[in-house]
C-alpha cells in the first residue's frame, strides 16, 4: 500500500512538472515533503503541534521527524516549505566542507587580527569548535574565502542544501547572510537526517570531528547536536533558526525551527519552543 501511494505521488509530481505554470520552487518543496512523509497525500499521518507553539502562531514553524519509523510532527506546514536565509545554521555544511577539504581541522587556530568583529566572544583566537559554538562569522568568512567558489558550490550541491546558491565572487563571504543562499525547514530536516545517518560521501574523520563539534547539550541518556541562526536585516523581518537532532537511547529526532524575530528578546524563544515540542512528543523520554 505504501509503495503504491509513493508511486502515485511520484506520478503526480511528473504530471505537475509538465504544467507550464508549475514553479521549480514548488516542485522542490513538494518533493521534499513527500520524501519526509508528509506530502499532501500523507498529511493524515503527521501530527499537528500547533497547540505547543501557542502565541507564536503563524510566525513560527517546527518540523520534527523520528528516524525509527518516520513519524513526523509539524506546526505551520505552509511556512515549513518557505525558504529563508540559513544564517549561522549554514555553519553545519560549512564545517563539513572545511573538514573534508583539509581547510581546517579540530586543531586549527584561527588568529584574531585584533580588530573588533562584532560580538565580544568573536574578538579572540578561535578554533573550529569555538567558532561554531559562538557563530563567529569572520572565521567562516575566512573558510569560504580559502575554499573558493567551486569548492563551496560543489559542497552545497553534494548536500542538496536548499537552493545551493552562493552567487558571484562578491558574495563568497556573505551569501548565507544576504539572502543568496536559502533553505526551508523541510529541507533542513532532509539534510540533517542524512547527516545524522552519515549518508553523505564524507570521511570517517570528518564525521567524527563534525559530530563532536555539533554537541550542544546532553543529559544522562541523550545528546543534542544543534545550531542556532539569526538572519538580521534592516529592511525585512529578522529570522531565527534552531536546527539539529536529538539522540535519545536508540531513537533519533531530527528537527528544524524557524521563527520571526521582531526584537532581540525573541532570540531565546528559538530553543525554548523547540525544546517544548521535543518534550511534548516524548523525545527526551529514554534511558
Amino acid at each position: 500500500m505504501m509503495m503504491q501511494a509513493g508511486t502515485e505521488q511520484l506520478g503526480h509530481l511528473v504530471r505537475e512538472i509538465r504544467r507550464p505554470e508549475w514553479h521549480l520552487r514548488r516542485l522542490v518543496a513538494a518533493t521534499a515533503l513527500m520524501l519526509l512523509g508528509f506530502g499532501a497525500q500523507a498529511s493524515a499521518e503527521t501530527i499537528d503541534v500547533r497547540h505547543i507553539i501557542k502565541a507564536e502562531g503563524n510566525q513560527t514553524t517546527v518540523v520534527v521527524e523520528r528516524q525509527s519509523d518516520g513519524q513526523v510532527w509539524i506546526s505551520n506546514p505552509t511556512r515549513a516549505e518557505q525558504r529563508f536565509s540559513p544564517a549561522s545554521t549554514s555553519k553545519i555544511p560549512h564545517t563539513l566542507i572545511a573538514l573534508e577539504n583539509g581547510i581546517a581541522t579540530t586543531d586549527t587556530v584561527f588568529a584574531w587580527d585584533g580588530f573588533p568583529k562584532g560580538a565580544a566572544a568573536w574578538n579572540q583566537d578561535q578554533t573550529l569548535a569555538s567558532a561554531f559554538e559562538r557563530s563567529a562569522v569572520w572565521v567562516y568568512q575566512q573558510i569560504t574565502r580559502t575554499a573558493g567558489q567551486h569548492t563551496m558550490s560543489q559542497g552545497l550541491a553534494q548536500f542538496d542544501y536548499g537552493n545551493q546558491a552562493i552567487g558571484t565572487a562578491d558574495h563568497l563571504t556573505r551569501y548565507w547572510l544576504d539572502g543568496t543562499l536559502q533553505i526551508s525547514a523541510v529541507e533542513q530536516v532532509a539534510f540533517l537526517k542524512r547527516l545524522a545517518q552519515q549518508d553523505f560521501a564524507l570521511s570517517p574523520s570528518t564525521y567524527a570531528a563534525a559530530l563532536g563539534i555539533m554537541v550542544s547539550d546532553r543529559g544522562d541518556a541523550w545528546v543534542m547536536r544543534s545550531k542556532t541562526g539569526w538572519r538580521h536585516s534592516d529592511t525585512e523581518m529578522d529570522i531565527g533558526w534552531f536546527v539539529g537532532w536529538l539522540d535519545c537511547a536508540d531513537e533519533t529526532y531530527v528537527f528544524a525551527l524557524n521563527m520571526d524575530i521582531p526584537n532581540r528578546s525573541h532570540l531565546a524563544k528559538r530553543k525554548d519552543v523547540a525544546y517544548a515540542v521535543l518534550r511534548d512528543i516524548g523525545a527526551f523520554d529514554c534511558g
